[in-house]
């Protein structure tokens, strides 16, 4: 049993402060990398190092004030430094453009020169991959002007996201009958109350806050997607989903493996999701029943439990990995504390230079908080992993990236229900672990259908903040099989994945990560002896290979064909049955 005392808000002091190493003058150093860098972009070995350490320099400049304004959504300051950065990323981008012409200009015997240079080798994939990437687009004049345009036109569309989600103030009636202004973070945790009165008010006062604001996120959503859509038609992508599977390092055929083996096996699910509502007392689940526990009397744990929990569950099975937790926990490396002008959601940022992370969330007791906080840990793990290599060679993908996070969850809360003794106690597990299944097999994919409607009509045009809500709506209906009783068709406005310019369709990433998951876990747990070794073998080549590589390598499994998808659908059944029998 641990013992130590973990502190619930993080320290970023640690990482810059004005007595050792203040963010201006990291800026400035910044600065005078871009102003090396741009007096030569030939593709030579020393060109390609200055470029990494630049690179190296802004990622940890990025993350620290994603933090900063996490933490505090109304800090002008840190808007202002969002700001900064994204203007220095802006200018190192279009260095890169002319370095990735000019490599992809090399003929194939100098480029395989190139790469047997020391400070290319192990960095060999990444300069491969850019220049393929490369070879698709525009001309270097013409992605220049993209690049340009983007700060403003494109990602400042997604800070305006941001900037009018995290100053929402949702009036909540409290017990005693005075209004509360929750922040987005708060509402959040009332959404997922497990008393259903408090979640039906909560609910209530969400959507009518985002009906009101609905007009500013339509204007929003459809100018990034309008961005987009035109710089896809100048390139000649015709396929809305050529950047997001690129980004995934994923094949069209594995995309659509995976949605094949969930569709033809979501019955049990459909069932879970009947037979939950039966429990509940219901005739059918609302929209915001679905990942909540069946009872009002699930117990709490402190965020000092949690921790603990977390770290005896890692230790049995990588005693490295709940080592580093530890480490993380106790050296202040993440921000749970529940308080206003907090940021939504969590999320783990990687911080390259000082080799650390920092998770951001808001801790308030529910098991859902539990999985969260080992979920970001995960994340945190991974990042500990891709540390030793050069940091072009960190460039982990969105879909293995919820893969090592997915893992995580799954560690504790498959102990969690083992350690179990009461009946009580295992379905309430069981039902958390299937509602998360629900999670990644259906609300997810309702994201991806509504954005590939979506997306589809605005290639004719703007698309009315009613016909968003009514295409999320159909989406949400598509995908759950019209099984419940309440829908959220402003759920396009309230999540900012939509909004994300970094990766476009921040969706079946998710379902991948914890599909595949599913698949690797019951393989690695065959063999425990050897679960650690393994682990880390997979996640060190990560940044290294193909999503359908990683899997041949490690897992001698074929990701385009249906079967290994198919069997992991099969190991989620599992649980069906299991809460069918206790309930």
């Amino acid at each position: 049993m641990h013992t130590a005392t973990f502190p619930i808000t993080w320290s970023l002091d640690s990482l810059f402060n004005d007595t050792q190493k203040s963010f201006p003058n990291f800026l400035a150093d910044i600065r005078k990398l871009l102003s090396d860098l741009s007096k030569d972009t030939s593709p030579t070995a020393k060109v390609l190092a200055l470029a990494q350490q630049l690179s190296e320099h802004l990622a940890e400049a990025s993350s620290f004030v994603h933090c900063r304004l996490a933490e505090d959504t109304s800090s002008s300051l840190a808007i202002k430094l969002h700001g900064d950065v994204l203007d220095l990323q802006t200018q190192l981008d279009l260095l890169f453009l002319s370095i990735d012409e000019k490599l992809s200009l090399l003929t194939d015997g100098a480029f395989d020169t190139l790469l047997q240079d020391p400070l290319c080798q192990k960095i060999a994939f990444p300069l491969r991959e850019r220049r393929e990437i490369t070879k698709s687009k525009l001309p270097t004049s013409m992605e220049a002007l993209i690049t340009s345009l983007s700060t403003d036109g494109y990602h400042g569309h997604s800070q305006l996201f941001y900037l009018l989600h995290g100053s929402l103030k949702f009036p909540m009636p409290s017990e005693e009958g005075s209004l509360q202004l929750l922040s987005t973070g708060q509402i959040d945790n009332k959404l997922s109350s497990s008393c259903r009165p408090t979640r039906e008010k909560a609910f209530g006062v969400y959507k009518k806050t985002f009906k009101e604001h609905e007009a500013l996120f339509a204007q929003t959503l459809n100018h990034i997607a309008g961005f987009r859509l035109q710089v896809y038609a100048k390139r000649g992508w015709k396929n809305i989903l050529h950047e997001p599977l690129q980004c995934n390092r994923m094949k069209p055929e594995t995309l659509q493996a995976m949605w094949k083996a969930i569709n033809t096996n979501l019955d049990p699910f459909i069932l879970y999701i009947k037979h939950k509502a039966k429990l509940m007392g219901l005739k059918a689940l609302s929209w915001h029943d679905i990942d909540i526990p069946l009872s009002d009397t699930a117990s709490t744990l402190s965020y000092q439990q949690a921790a603990e929990f977390i770290l005896e569950q890692f230790e049995k099975y990588s005693p490295h990995m709940a080592a580093f937790s530890k480490k993380a926990l106790k050296e202040g490396w993440i921000e749970a504390e529940d308080r206003g002008n907090k940021a939504a959601g969590g999320f783990c940022v990687g911080m390259p230079l000082a080799k650390e992370s920092r998770i951001f969330m808001t801790y308030s007791g529910s098991y859902n908080n539990l999985t969260t906080l080992a979920h970001e840990l995960g994340h945190a793990y991974h990042n500990e992993i891709i540390f030793s290599h050069p940091y072009f060679a960190q460039n982990i993908t969105m879909n293995v990236a919820e893969t090592a996070s997915t893992m995580a969850e799954m560690i504790v809360s498959d102990a969690a229900l083992q350690a179990a003794s009461s009946r009580e106690e295992k379905l309430r597990l069981l039902d958390d672990k299937l509602s998360r299944s629900v999670v990644f097999f259906m609300n997810i994919q309702a994201r991806f259908l509504f954005e590939t409607a979506f997306y589809a009509e605005r290639e004719q045009g703007y698309v009315l903040p009613e016909r968003l809500s009514s295409l999320m709506e159909e989406a949400q209906k598509k995908a759950f099989h019209n099984t419940l009783s309440e829908w959220h068709p402003h759920f396009w406005a309230s999540k900012m994945h939509f909004y994300c310019t970094e990766v476009p369709f921040y969706n079946f990433p998710y379902t991948f990560g914890y599909l595949f998951s599913l698949g690797i876990y019951a393989l690695l747990k065959k063999n425990p002896a050897s679960f650690e070794k393994k682990y880390i073998a997979f996640l060190a080549d990560t940044p290294l290979m193909t999503s359908e590589e990683l899997a041949k390598k490690h897992f001698a499994v074929d990701l385009s064909a249906e079967d290994f998808w198919r069997e992991a659908m099969q190991e989620a059944t599992k649980e069906v049955k299991l809460f069918l029998k206790f309930s």
